[in-house]
């Protein structure tokens, strides 16, 4: 019997995704991990200035960036820690809606507005393997 094929959906393949993606890997499942966003956001020095990056863009260059910026802020917040802890698992966030290469028995989502991407993306995607996907939020 094949195993089942998972993925790991968040807003931004940032935080929850990465967490899941990461804890999966370690124990040697197959288990990417994406976002939904139109871009990669994080949090800036105020509510009104986010950090917006493309899918692509390499945590180590986000990594980068961010510690040029404000080095005691993205300490203080966690971002830092959270890039290091991603630039580990994989080069860099990635666009649920940009892969068409992997298939997926589970698509497990962090957040109910992310869930209902996944579900609404689905229903415009071409089908090519006629399996069902079956979409959880947690």
């Amino acid at each position: 019997m094949a195993k089942l094929r998972f993925a790991m959906v968040c807003a931004s393949n940032m935080n929850r995704s990465m967490e899941a993606h990461d804890s999966l890997a370690k124990h040697k499942l197959f288990v990417p991990s994406y976002g939904v966003g139109q871009h990669v956001k994080l949090p800036g020095a105020s509510k009104d200035s986010p950090n917006v990056y493309q899918f692509g863009t390499p945590y180590r260059t986000i990594f980068e960036d961010l510690k040029g910026k404000d080095p005691a802020l993205y300490t203080r917040n966690g971002l830092l820690k959270m890039l290091e802890r991603n630039m580990a698992v994989k080069q860099a966030p990635e666009g649920w809606q940009h892969d068409r290469e992997h298939h997926f028995d589970v698509a497990v989502c962090f957040e109910e507005k992310v869930m209902e991407q996944v579900v609404e993306d689905m229903h415009n995607r071409e089908p090519s393997t006629m399996k069902p996907l079956l979409v959880i939020n947690i």
